[in-house]
């Protein structure tokens, strides 16, 4: 029964009003405590900077302050949600949640890497936890000062992460003895472009790593032998001006379209990074391997839709891609610093579910569950790089298929 319905019911029954006023209460408790409704926070001083979403409204993040041993400790994690690469596309977006603060839900639940129950994320639970909204389309990468009286879109992700940063330095993060700057998908990549610039805001004695969800996008070949994922990221980086903002130890070296790719900047970074993915990303395997526009008969649809529906020709081309990935892996990440959580699952994003996180039934890598794995590398108990059997192996995969 509907929690407002039972309390309707009881009302109706005859039950003591006082019983229930204290069960309304405890429930309520139990839920703020458990950060099921975080609020949003609007970054008002965003648009005078120029700081604002594709609508041209300013940004927004849910914030949920530390306690106790976690009081300067800090995890600011970042939305995921594709990406617009035309004015056709943004326009389209700029409407929506993903374009615009004024459509975002006013409250968010927590969990997962973000859960504040001791339990079920025992290294973080307590920390200062921030979801930095993504309204940019850019990774948070974007930046043209020039806003087009037709279409009225503002390309400004870099100013966005710049903003929200700032605010949240102001509000302690300034001195923060621990950091973690992570995010899933685009949030994901977003991490991995921003670490070393998040490490240099932070104290020098702090201790700052990089987590990245579902982030590790490859420079692949796809199933007609070419790469549209190169064409599309090449065309988000002219459309959002992003070139100027990725790391300058890629782009002083290669074109900026492939500084957005993680294998070419990630050889250079100097802040420690531990990569959650899976070797059968479903986003990278629905849209890098086998995307739409190559796939003109639809051969692929169901496939993409189930591995298990894959003929024995494409599951071997989807294995296939799996060695793509763990090259581009072993190419882009040294050794000395890095952390590995790669899975055999068909999923994208999995460290904002309490499911796949740290729970009975979460999916395994190594005797290990990626909420204990991140853990331990981030507070340098134990190393962790452990790369899956191929699919479909793993008995403990859950499956999940989202960009939060």
């Amino acid at each position: 029964m509907p929690f407002v319905n039972f309390l309707t019911a009881s009302r109706m029954d005859g039950s003591s009003s006082g019983k229930w006023l204290c069960l309304v209460v405890c429930v309520l408790t139990l839920l703020k405590t458990e950060g099921a409704s975080i609020p949003l926070t609007i970054v008002q001083t965003a648009a005078a900077r120029g700081a604002v979403c594709l609508d041209g409204s300013p940004p927004g993040y849910h914030f949920e302050r530390g306690s106790g041993s976690g009081i300067d400790s800090w995890l600011v994690h970042m939305e995921g949600g594709g990406w617009c690469e035309s004015v056709e596309s943004c326009v389209s977006r700029r409407d929506t949640y993903k374009g615009s603060s004024s459509k975002m839900e006013k409250t968010m639940g927590f969990s997962g890497i973000l859960g504040s129950k001791q339990a079920a994320n025992p290294d973080f639970y307590n920390w200062n936890r921030i979801k930095i909204r993504y309204c940019d389309g850019s990774s948070f990468t974007g930046d043209v000062a020039a806003v087009d009286p037709k279409t009225k879109l503002y390309f400004r992700g870099e100013r966005i992460w710049q903003a929200v940063v700032d605010d949240l330095l102001a509000k302690g993060m300034k001195n923060a003895r621990n950091a973690i700057l992570s995010g899933c998908s685009a949030g994901g990549l977003a991490a991995i472009l921003h670490c070393d610039k998040f490490r240099s805001l932070l104290p020098a004695s702090a201790r700052v790593k990089c987590v990245s969800d579902a982030g590790y996008f490859i420079h692949g070949t796809d199933i007609s032998g070419g790469s549209r994922i190169e064409s599309f990221f090449g065309q988000v980086v002219r459309t959002h001006g992003s070139a100027k903002n990725l790391p300058a130890s890629c782009t002083s070296k290669m074109r900026p379209e492939l500084c957005f790719f993680p294998q070419y900047v990630a050889q250079t970074m100097r802040t420690p990074l531990f990569v959650i993915n899976s070797a059968y990303d479903s986003w990278q395997i629905k849209n890098i391997l086998a995307p739409t526009a190559v796939d003109s008969k639809k051969e692929w649809k169901n496939c993409k839709l189930d591995l298990k529906k894959c003929s024995a020709t494409q599951l071997q081309t989807v294995q296939n891609y799996r060695t793509q990935f763990l090259k581009a892996v072993n190419i882009g990440l040294g050794t000395s610093s890095r952390g590995l959580w790669i899975n055999s699952c068909y999923a994208h994003c999995q460290s904002g579910s309490v499911s796949t996180w740290l729970a009975d039934k979460s999916p395994v890598v190594g005797n290990a569950k990626m909420g204990k794995a991140v853990g331990d590398w981030f507070y340098d108990r134990s190393a962790f790089e452990k790369i899956d059997c191929p699919y479909p192996c793993n008995p403990t995969c859950v499956s999940v298929d989202s960009e939060s």
